[in-house]
């Protein structure tokens, strides 16, 4: 693994100690790039300037707050984030899952665990991620569907058109104009919403 492929990880540690052990483990792994962040002060600003792929986050005994803080972050930050704690209870678990932690390690920290977890931590992003994508791009279509309805309405009313026409002069517009059907659609509704 060359320097170029090599992803930035960032790990996120108030303890010295357990961050030299993970970066050990990275660096025994094969990962060359990785940064640390001491401070839990304006953690999300830290973590933007270093603009990891990968963020791994250790946490002795972590605090309601301390956990509160760290989902605030994986909610903002869009990238694979494993998260090792030494105890935990199960709704710390639920509340990381639903927060996006990519994978949630209990009592983890073991040199050798370092980069199997990293290529699980990954993976299962991915999947989040592609399915996230997947789901946005289903809520566009549901949308775009309406408003190519909503347009045809208008131009069956104001035109006398059938159903069909409707759609053939929208689709033939936009084709025309090189822009979508749902683009042409929208200013249809809006310039009709400006005449009323």
């Amino acid at each position: 693994m060359s320097a170029e492929q090599s992803p930035k990880i960032v790990i996120v540690d108030e303890s010295p100690i357990r961050a030299a052990i993970l970066e050990e483990g990275l660096r025994e792994a094969g990962f060359t790039q990785v940064a640390h962040i001491r401070e839990m002060q304006s953690l999300l600003a830290r973590i933007y300037a270093v603009d990891p792929d990968i963020i791994l986050i250790d946490l002795e005994n972590p605090s309601r707050d301390v956990l509160e803080a760290m989902f605030q972050v994986s909610r903002a930050v869009r990238r694979p984030i494993a998260m090792f704690v030494d105890q935990s209870d199960s709704a710390s678990i639920q509340a990381s899952v639903e927060a996006g932690v990519s994978a949630y390690i209990v009592d983890g920290l073991k040199k050798e665990r370092i980069k199997p977890i990293l290529d699980l931590c990954v993976s299962r992003f991915n999947a989040f991620a592609k399915l996230q994508e997947e789901l946005e791009r289903t809520k566009s279509q549901l949308e775009d569907r309406k408003i190519i309805e909503r347009a045809k309405g208008i131009l069956m009313k104001v035109k006398g058109l059938t159903e069909d026409e409707a759609y053939v002069l929208l689709r033939s517009t936009a084709m025309r104009e090189k822009k979508k059907i749902g683009e042409i659609a929208q200013s249809i509704i809006t310039a009709s919403e400006m005449l009323k």
